[in-house]
C-alpha cells in the first residue's frame, strides 16, 4: 500500500486548519444594525459656514448630554466644525457659530475636517484632518468641556510614513493604554494610490511613531474595501478584542461600513474582519449629495444595551444608526 508523502500530508493538514479557522464565526460581532432615524438628523442650513454640507460627525457624552462635533462646509469648500447637543442622541440643537474654524497655516484654505473623539480621564482628545488646499495631515486638539479647544499640532505629517507616501487622515485612538502606550489607527496612501489603514503608538498622545512597515488593515481587491479601508470612530473595547468600525470604498468609490477585530493585548494583530459590509447607502440622501453613494461612520456612543453610530450621508448630511456590540466592555466612564 502506497503511503502519502509527509510533505503532502503537511500541506493537507495546513489547508484543513486554515479552512477550519476561516469557518469559525467572528469572536465578537456587530448585530442588528439599523437606522435609528430614517431621515437626516443634521442638514445644511443658511448661506454661510454650513450651507453646503454638514456631515462626518464625532459624538461624545458630557454631563448626561450627547455632544456632536460635525464637519460643516461652506459653498467655497472650506470646512469648520459645528457644535450640537442632544438629550436623546437623535434630536440635536445647534449653535449659531462653529466650534472650531481654520486658524493655523496648515488649516487655512481647506479647513478642519472629519473629527473623531476619545476621552482619557477628564480630557477629551480630538483628532482631525487639517487641509490647506495643498496638503492634508492628521492633527490633534484637547478640551475638558468640548467647547474650548487647545490645538496640539500635527501628529502625523504627510509624505513621511514607512509605507504611506501621501496624506495622513482619520485618527481613531484606542480608548485605553495597552502595554504602556496609546495606539491609533489612521489612514495613509500607499504607493499604488490605494488608501489603507496604518497603526501608530505614542507615550504622550502628541508624538506618534508608526508601529508597522505595512498597513495593519489593507484593502482587498474585489471587495467592498478594494480602494479604501479607513478608520471610523474610536474603537470599542470588548471581551474578545478591539472592535474597529471602518469605512470601505470599492473601485467605484461607493462607501460602505465594515468592522475589524484586533487583539486586546496587541493592537497590531488582526483577529477577524467582516467579509461583507454591515451598512450601505440606501436612502436617497445617502445616495445623492456632494459625493454620491456614501455612508461614513465617525461617531459611536453607548446607549443602554446598544450603540448609536453617527455617520455622514453623501458628504452632505448627518445620520444615526444603532446596533448591538456583543461583549462590549466600554462604558460612559472615562478611561485613565
Amino acid at each position: 500500500m502506497n503511503s502519502t508523502p509527509r510533505t503532502v500530508l503537511a500541506v493537507i493538514t495546513a489547508c484543513a486548519l486554515l479552512a477550519s479557522l476561516s469557518a469559525q464565526p467572528a469572536p465578537s460581532t456587530i448585530s442588528h444594525w439599523q437606522r435609528a432615524s430614517e431621515t437626516p438628523i443634521v442638514s445644511p442650513q443658511g448661506e454661510a459656514w454650513e450651507s453646503a454640507g454638514t456631515f462626518n460627525p464625532a459624538v461624545a457624552l458630557f454631563h448626561g448630554k450627547f455632544v456632536m462635533l460635525y464637519r460643516a462646509q461652506d459653498r467655497a469648500g472650506t470646512s469648520r466644525l459645528g457644535f450640537a447637543e442632544s438629550t436623546d442622541g437623535i434630536h440635536f440643537q445647534r449653535t449659531l457659530a462653529p466650534a472650531l474654524s481654520p486658524l493655523t497655516p496648515y488649516e487655512r484654505g481647506g479647513g478642519i475636517e472629519d473629527p473623531r473623539l476619545v476621552q482619557f480621564g477628564d480630557t477629551y482628545y480630538l483628532t482631525y484632518t487639517a487641509y490647506n488646499k495643498k496638503d492634508a495631515q492628521l492633527c490633534l486638539a484637547s478640551s475638558r468641556d468640548l467647547v474650548h479647544w487647545q490645538r496640539l499640532g500635527v501628529i502625523l505629517p504627510p509624505y513621511k510614513g514607512k509605507w504611506n507616501v501621501g496624506w495622513t487622515k482619520s485618527g481613531a485612538i484606542v480608548p485605553e493604554k495597552i502595554d504602556g502606550k496609546y495606539w491609533m489607527y489612521f489612514l495613509g496612501t500607499s504607493a499604488d494610490k490605494t488608501d489603507q489603514m496604518g497603526l501608530a503608538y505614542s507615550t504622550d498622545l502628541v508624538h506618534w511613531t508608526e508601529a508597522l512597515d505595512t498597513p495593519v488593515l489593507p484593502v482587498r481587491p474585489g471587495k467592498f474595501d478594494a480602494r479604501v479601508a479607513e478608520p471610523g470612530p474610536a474603537p470599542i473595547l470588548t471581551n474578545d478584542g478591539i472592535v474597529l468600525i471602518y469605512n470601505g470604498a470599492d473601485d467605484k468609490l461607493v462607501y460602505r461600513t465594515g468592522y475589524a477585530i484586533f487583539d486586546r493585548k496587541d493592537p497590531r494583530h488582526l483577529i477577524a474582519r467582516s467579509s461583507d459590509p454591515i451598512f450601505a447607502p440606501e436612502k436617497d440622501w445617502e445616495k445623492t449629495g456632494q459625493v454620491p453613494n456614501v455612508v461614513f461612520v465617525e461617531g459611536a456612543v453607548p446607549q443602554g444595551d446598544r450603540y448609536l453610530f453617527y455617520y455622514g450621508g453623501a458628504d452632505k448630511y448627518v445620520g444615526v444608526a444603532q446596533a448591538e456590540v456583543s461583549g462590549a466592555t466600554a462604558s460612559t466612564a472615562p478611561h485613565k
